[in-house]
């Protein structure tokens, strides 16, 4: 079993080596993506670790915008193309930290290889807010002035859009666990379709739609898993989760999930020092 640890991030290189540390083993590699919008240079001392990798392939990603597909894109064909087989990708943020021991997340892929894990929603008939998301155009992904006013007016004067080639949407989370032949089928099938990849790209928040929308309109549609292992705490409201804390500790242990988001070094440091006591004791 070998694992390709996919991070997106731009925030902290020292978290981001802390949950490598914690999650040091033979059979788990790293692969970093660092926004083109920030110097990758004080993230290059990672590479003193022997499984850490650089995505040479960079992109401006941009929130809600599809920059983020394209980058995610870049990051699984370079992954693919390393030479080394894996077994899973795991795509996480620079914000996410283990709550489990990598022998344990190793043990969770063994005991459930082949499955796809990925949160999904029926769009229409299970989040149907999302809607206009799609029937809408959204120029999120670009940064001319009056972009705004502009798709407000093109909105105005044209029908709802379509998904093409008769897609059911479905959407939810970004992050996923998937093997590399069906995360590279999703990056295959809409980079040989661009009428589907520039629907995509005026799609507001298009890395919540993609992955599942693919998949679940795909042969592999049962091989899915509608849990992606994350803990996240929404209890804030607005669209970013809650960044947790120690007082959240007991509910990490007690939780089935393999990750969870939202850390920071200053507001949750009470809390890594807590997991990575639970996750690598013979370290303290």
């Amino acid at each position: 079993m070998k694992i390709a640890n996919l991070i997106l991030t731009y925030t902290s290189p020292q978290l981001t080596e802390r949950l490598i540390v914690t999650l040091q083993h033979p059979q788990l590699d790293f692969y970093i993506h660092v926004d083109k919008k920030f110097s990758v240079t004080p993230y290059l001392y990672l590479r003193k670790y022997p499984n850490v990798y650089f995505i040479n392939n960079r992109e401006d990603v941009r929130w809600a915008g599809y920059n983020t597909i394209k980058a995610t894109f870049n990051c699984i064909k370079e992954i693919t193309a390393s030479g080394i087989e894996y077994d899973y990708i795991n795509f996480l943020s620079g914000q996410d930290y283990p709550i489990k021991s990598a022998e344990y997340i190793l043990d969770f892929f063994e005991r459930n290889h082949g499955k796809q894990f990925i949160e999904y929603k029926d769009v229409y008939k299970e989040w149907q807010e999302a809607i206009p998301r799609f029937t809408r155009y959204h120029f999120t992904n670009y940064t001319f002035k009056g972009k705004d006013r502009l798709a407000q007016l093109i909105n105005w004067l044209t029908p709802k859009r379509k998904i093409p080639y008769q897609l059911v949407p479905y959407g939810k989370a970004m992050f996923w666990m998937l093997t590399p032949s069906r995360a590279m089928y999703v990056v295959n099938f809409v980079e040989s379709r661009p009428v589907l990849e520039r629907y995509f790209e005026h799609t507001w928040a298009s890395d919540e739609f993609v992955f599942q929308t693919i998949l679940m309109n795909s042969p592999y549609k049962n091989e899915l898993v509608n849990n992606d292992y994350r803990y996240i705490d929404w209890s804030g409201g607005g669209a970013h989760p809650k960044i947790l804390t120690l007082e959240d500790f007991e509910k990490l242990k007690k939780s089935e999930d393999l990750f969870t988001r939202k850390v920071n070094l200053d507001k949750s440091a009470d809390l890594l020092n807590a997991l990575d006591e639970l996750l690598t004791p013979a370290f303290h």
